[in-house]
């Protein structure tokens, strides 16, 4: 007997005389009778045993798909792929990290449209798996929801009072994540800390699964799905390793089947307003820059008008209030710990800096969410209204002759508004790392790195290691600027640094950059200057001639010959 309530997709795959040969195959896999004639769920896993961020996602996959049993569906898992923006930081592999949002996206809706399931649930775990299945959802728009596998614990480090490995009996614990041992590369390059130190950073960073716990881009993406409703709220914050991970899953797969049988569709629930309230949050919590990039990207799925001047515009008006790394304090499970995202929702409603209107994938608007919040009594993470860490929001646009699609920067944690220093050019972040280990880096500095673009990277790599060793180098941390059109994003640590569009590989006044002239942050101007008269850029631009193309075949050319400008979210056509 068919069981149709909800089975909408699946009937042309596994219903009728006619299908009887694609139910014999699926049987052969373990499948009943009774289970092909339920809602097939389609379970997108990003599991990878490369690196701590996806490594327990088959869990999760399990927890959810006994959720879905439970509710009357049937759950089929498949995998995607993952890139590790942690591991492959500093490589030519990091180049592969924006581009595998793409192939992310593109191998679920294969994978969805293919298997005609009547519903889908995306488990993310790492940078571009939230963005990517997202994608994916609003292009498919069909029942759906994004887990994310949740954030890493902290790790313990002995330190002495002096900061430097300990004599016996003498040392105080401190909370470490990876960001911690990022920073200790750039300190022991500069004679700062010695291999036993590094050692033991490295030893104690990761002490289990889980994405990296600061606001970075994982954190900051998971907290976005759930303003934008795609992620359960509260449910997708759940670390990783917490003893409620499993029972947050299970409630997950619970969920998708009320969407499926009401026919709520990704369309219905990612709007205009949900994304200006994710970009809301995002702002107050200091995230990850990259959000400019992902959430562009999402909104152009539905054909929403989104762009890098509506985030200027509500980051302007909603004041940053999330002590969290890099730029503060407290990591991933603290902010779970103090309440989450109902808590920081129910703060950004009360200032009427919040829609809240759309329906989520819980069934309730945000601002239903809102009303549940529970804080914790005396938690410091998420300040109220009174005490703001800063009056406006964590990211900015500049503009200006060396910016004319924009420049996002990052102002959580520091305070520098203006600078003006001498340009050191780089043509890749290699260069620029090897000249800031070599010590040939002076305060007041802007680093320029060039042709590491969407196009010129490709694939627009992130910039950690760069960002770090300044970081472990007090006397530059304070004084240099950096500027890039490739990213550093979430991994700014308070420095002032931003990724500018057009970039240089497609003839972007990055190139026309020569090394000595000078170039001027003006944040509360909102502008981006390169001091150079307008007719000697366009001369310089003239005369200056991108290198080849890296890649001749396979992924990175196609990519390299599709992708769009950042400004436009780097999304290939």
């Amino acid at each position: 007997m068919t069981n149709t309530t909800g089975k909408t997709n699946s009937i042309a795959l596994t219903e009728g005389p006619s299908r009887a040969a694609a139910r014999a195959m699926l049987r052969g896999v373990g499948f009943s009778k009774e289970d092909l004639h339920k809602p097939i769920i389609g379970i997108a896993n990003t599991w990878t045993e490369i690196g701590p961020c996806n490594f327990h996602l088959r869990d999760v996959a399990e927890a959810v798909k006994q959720g879905i049993r439970e509710a009357g569906g049937t759950p089929m898992e498949f995998n995607t792929i993952t890139i590790s923006d942690g591991i492959t930081m500093g490589t030519e592999g990091m180049k592969a990290s924006l581009i595998s949002r793409e192939v992310i996206a593109d191998s679920v809706e294969l994978v969805t449209r293919g298997n005609s399931f009547d519903g889908l649930v995306c488990i993310a775990g790492c940078d571009k798996n939230m963005p990517g299945t997202i994608m994916a959802l609003a292009r498919l728009n069909i029942p759906g929801l994004m887990l994310y596998g949740g954030s890493i614990a902290p790790g313990h480090m002995h330190v002495g009072a002096d900061g430097k490995t300990p004599e016996p009996g003498t040392s105080t614990t401190i909370d470490i994540t990876i960001q911690q041992v990022f920073e200790a590369i750039g300190s022991h390059a500069a004679g700062k800390i010695t291999d036993a130190q590094l050692e033991e950073a490295e030893a104690t960073a990761c002490p289990g699964p889980g994405a990296c716990g600061g606001q970075f881009t994982a954190n900051t993406m998971a907290m976005a799905g759930e303003f934008l409703g795609i992620s359960p709220i509260q449910l997708t914050g759940v670390p990783a390793m917490s003893a409620e991970k499993s029972a947050a899953s299970r409630a997950a797969g619970k969920l998708i089947m009320d969407l499926v049988r009401a026919g709520t569709n990704p369309s219905q629930i990612i709007t205009r307003e949900s994304l200006e309230d994710a970009i809301a949050a995002v702002c107050a919590s200091g995230g990850s820059t990259n959000a400019v990039l992902h959430l562009i990207a999402i909104a152009n799925e539905l054909d929403i008008p989104l762009s890098v001047d509506d985030f200027d515009r509500i980051s302007e008006r909603t004041p940053f209030i999330c002590d969290l790394q890099p730029g503060g304090k407290f990591v991933a499970k603290d902010y779970q710990d103090a309440g989450g995202s109902r808590v920081l929702a129910k703060r950004l409603l009360d200032k009427g800096l919040l829609h809240g209107n759309a329906p989520t994938v819980t069934g309730k608007t945000l601002r239903d969410e809102a009303s549940a919040a529970q804080e914790t009594p005396g938690q410091q993470v998420i300040r109220d209204w009174s005490n703001p860490l800063k009056q406006t929001g964590g990211l900015v646009i500049l503009k200006g002759n060396l910016a004319p699609e924009g420049c996002v920067v990052k102002v959580a944690g520091h305070e520098r508004v203006f600078h003006t220093g001498t340009a050191r050019i780089f043509d890749s972040e290699d260069a620029c790392f090897h000249a800031v280990e070599a010590g040939k880096i002076n305060p007041d500095d802007v680093l320029v790195i060039r042709y590491e673009g969407p196009r010129g990277g490709p694939g627009m790599r992130e910039m950690l290691a760069v960002t770090a060793a300044i970081k472990g180098i007090p006397e530059l941390s304070k004084t240099v600027a950096l500027l890039t059109d490739g990213r550093f994003s979430g991994a700014t640590h308070g420095l002032m640094a931003g990724h500018v569009s057009p970039e240089a590989q497609l003839g972007g006044p990055i190139a026309a950059v020569h090394e000595g002239d000078t170039i001027t942050f003006d944040i509360p101007a909102r502008t981006l200057t390169l001091n150079v008269p307008a007719a000697e850029i366009a001369a310089r631009l003239k005369s200056t001639t991108p290198p080849a193309p890296r890649y001749k075949r396979g992924v990175f050319a196609k990519y390299t010959n599709s992708v769009s400008s950042a400004s436009k979210g780097a999304i290939t056509t």
